[in-house]
Parts: C-alpha cells; structure tokens; sequence
C-alpha cells in the first residue's frame, strides 16, 4: 500500500494519504504505475459516460473527460512532454538541451507538441465515442494504464541523464517491477479492450517507447523525468490513433 501511496503521490494530485517511515523508495513503487493509471483513466472515463448520457455532444464530451483527466494528474506528463519538445529540438550540446529542459519556461517546440497532443486524443476520443460509446469509455481507463506500464522498463533499461532529479532518484532498479507494471497493464488492456486491440495497442505502445528511448539517448544520453512524462503522452496518442483506425474499420 505504501509503494502504491508513492506511486499515487509521484504521478497524480490526488490524495493518497500520509505516509509513515519506512518510505519506500520510488523504484520500488514503479509496479503500480499502471494501477495508477487506471485510477486516472477511470476518473476519465465516468465523466465521458456522464456526459454523454446526458446527450452532450461526443466532440465536448471527451473533451470533459480530457479536462478531468488532467486535473487528476496535474498536467506532470503534458509538462513533461513541452520540455522534452523544446529542448531536443532548440538544443544543440547535450548540456544546452538538458538546460533548455529545466527551464519553467515554454518555447514554440513545446506550445506545438502541447497542442498536437492534446489536439489528437481529443479527436480521436471524440471520434470513438461518437462511433461507438462503450469502447471509449473503456478506451479511456485501459489506454491510461497501458501508456503508463512501459515506463518501469525505460527507468531500468536507460541510465539517468542527470546527476540529480527524477530520472536519477528512478534509475538503478531491477526488472522485477517492470514486468510486473507490463503485465498488469497488459491484463487492464486486455480486459477493457478484447484481445485483438490490445495487442495492437501493446505493440504501438511497445515501438513508441523503444524508438523514443533510443532518440532521448541520442539526444541526453538517457532519462529524466521530462522524458519519462513525454513517453506517457507519445505513447497515450499512439494508442488513441490505432484505436480509432481499428474501430474506424
């Protein structure tokens, strides 16, 4: 419970709780990141089912279930992605990206990426629900913990780009709650969405986070928080776009 307290603690606002000593370290709590995403998905989630029985349209109705969603995280992952954005692509040097990252400030890279992002889960939740209701309410929990159960693996598999911070309190631990964060994601993806969509969905998440691992090391050398942030949205909006093109069919 305290590892999920962590967790809860680490990637939403929501209350958790008081923790008490011992605290565990994060690397220990990594397993219930997807737990914590179905929380935040199923928040989601009931404001779309809610919307749209009271017959608001789907284009307003997700995009309620979005705004519900990021008042459950904080908007930490969005942020995330905006940094990674404006220094990998304003940087030149590896430190002058890594400087560009920490700065609170937004530039033009990360108000696009920001933009698109959101843009593209809100239409294609729009889309879903207007096609077909129940697969996006249940789209909605199983694709926020799905987008979340690959990030263990990045913490072990890339080494800190940073002496300090997020990325270097989360690195050093092993692959035991990394496969059980994909297995627990894996099983949620399965049960919302049917086995064919899921490995769908499993593989694009899958080939987002290994192509966006080997880029964040090309361009940092490794992984920071910022980076674990924009994993979860790159890999959120893979997710959304094959299941639109699946239900589309």
């Amino acid at each position: 419970m305290a590892q999920f307290q962590v967790a809860m603690m680490l990637l939403t606002r929501l209350p958790a709780g008081n923790l008490t000593a011992p605290i565990p370290p994060m690397r220990d709590a990594v397993w219930a990141f997807p737990v914590v995403g179905l929380v935040v998905g199923a928040i989601g989630a009931v404001v779309l089912a809610f919307a749209l029985w009271l017959g608001i349209m789907p284009a307003v109705a997700a995009g309620l279930a979005l705004i519900a969603h990021t008042l459950a995280t904080g908007a930490l992952h969005e942020d995330g992605l905006a940094d990674v954005a404006d220094g990998f692509g304003g940087g030149q040097t590896r430190a002058r990206k890594l400087e560009i990252m920490r700065d609170s400030r937004i530039g033009s890279y990360g108000t696009l990426a920001l933009i698109l992002a959101v843009g593209m889960r809100w239409q294609t939740i729009a889309y879903i629900a207007a096609v077909n209701p129940v697969a996006a309410v249940c789209s909605l929990v199983a694709v926020s913990g799905i987008s979340r159960a690959g990030l263990p693996a990045m913490m072990v598999a890339l080494p800190a780009a940073r002496p300090d911070g997020l990325g270097r309190s989360a690195a050093g631990g092993d692959w035991t709650g990394a496969a059980i964060a994909a297995m627990i994601g894996a099983v949620a993806v399965v049960a919302a969405l049917g086995p064919m969509a899921a490995v769908a969905v499993a593989v694009t998440v899958a080939i987002v986070l290994a192509a966006f691992g080997t880029l964040a090391m090309r361009q940092i050398g490794g992984q920071t928080g910022d980076v674990l942030g924009a994993a979860q949205q790159l890999s959120d909006v893979a997710a959304w776009v094959v299941l639109s093109a699946l239900i589309a069919q």
